[in-house]
């Protein structure tokens, strides 16, 4: 006589086993597919500038090298670089650009928060256009930058090196000091040479009394030449009723804009990793200014 419970009970076990392996199999695939959310990047490609300290260079040695650097270890991926100069065409020539069909790289670091030629990540840093001059040569009682137009109308003699090109020249225009510009092109003919350096070089030389230059990069130099003078450095503001006089800039990474997934995946590495990009950056004797994200005009 067949014991109708017995099999029953065994038919129950085999079903409970092969329900739990199928459950298990499902929630292993659902760890696998989390775990491979993003596609694998064997090699990160980026692109940077060969000679923009404190940023990059060919030795690595700059604050964008070491970001990178930390990225392609937390993804696994070796670290290669293309090289360009940072200036007119950068993104066209780089981020956008093929060779047999691939593009050369795929990250760009430290763009302007929605830039609008490639699609950017949350900001990890902010920085501020900077009014510059050496401490101890008639400058000194200048403790924000507006009060250099005050000190130029008791003297009249203030000289003002000033990029051909950027927001500073409208802020000197704005406050009377048009005539006290001693002229500097942005964008040399030498692409090895960088024009902030040279313009900082000439402030300590003496050949004029102060400039406005981008913050980190004054940041650093100075850090570099206190033998030659002590820079001061004033951080400039932005002016809400001349909302095209922008001096303050969060500053993001730029993928292309197709790729989303990239761009989320660097989103979160960025989130991760904040404390370690932030002392990164403080290395090179930058200030961490606070980060305020801005809202996009048109979507990213």
């Amino acid at each position: 006589m067949i014991n109708f419970n017995k099999d029953a009970q065994r038919s129950g076990r085999k079903y409970f086993v092969l329900i739990t392996m199928l459950i298990l199999g499902f929630t292993s695939n659902i760890a696998i597919a989390e775990d491979s959310k993003y596609k694998e990047r064997p090699v990160l490609k980026v692109c940077a500038d060969p000679q923009l300290m404190p940023f990059s260079n060919k030795n690595e040695e700059g604050l964008e090298n070491k970001i990178a650097e930390l990225l392609a270890k937390e993804l696994g991926a070796e670290l290669k670089y293309v090289w360009f100069p940072q200036r007119m065409g950068f993104i066209r020539n780089t981020l956008r650009s093929e060779e047999n069909g691939i593009f050369k790289c795929d990250l760009v670091l430290s763009v302007p928060e929605h830039f609008e030629l490639a699609a950017t990540t949350k900001p990890y840093y902010a920085s501020t256009y900077a009014l510059v001059y050496v401490k101890g040569r008639g400058l000194d009682s200048v403790t924000e930058p507006d009060m250099l137009e005050t000190l130029n109308d008791e003297r009249q003699d203030i000289k003002i090196g000033l990029f051909d090109r950027g927001p500073a020249q409208l802020w000197v225009f704005q406050r009377n000091l048009m005539d006290n510009m001693v002229p500097y092109q942005l964008q040399l003919g030498d692409a090895r040479k960088n024009p902030t350096e040279i313009i900082l070089s000439d402030l300590l030389d003496g050949k004029f009394d102060a400039t406005i230059v981008w913050g980190p990069t004054a940041a650093y130099f100075a850090t570099q030449n206190k033998d030659k003078g002590e820079l001061v450095i004033l951080p400039l503001k932005d002016d809400l009723k001349l909302p095209e006089m922008k001096f303050v800039y969060n500053m993001s990474m730029a993928v292309r804009h197709a790729d989303k997934e990239w761009k989320e995946q660097l989103n979160g590495l960025i989130d991760k990793y904040q404390e370690d990009i932030n002392a990164i950056i403080s290395s090179y004797g930058i200030p961490i200014v606070e980060v305020i994200p801005k809202p996009a005009l048109d979507d990213d």
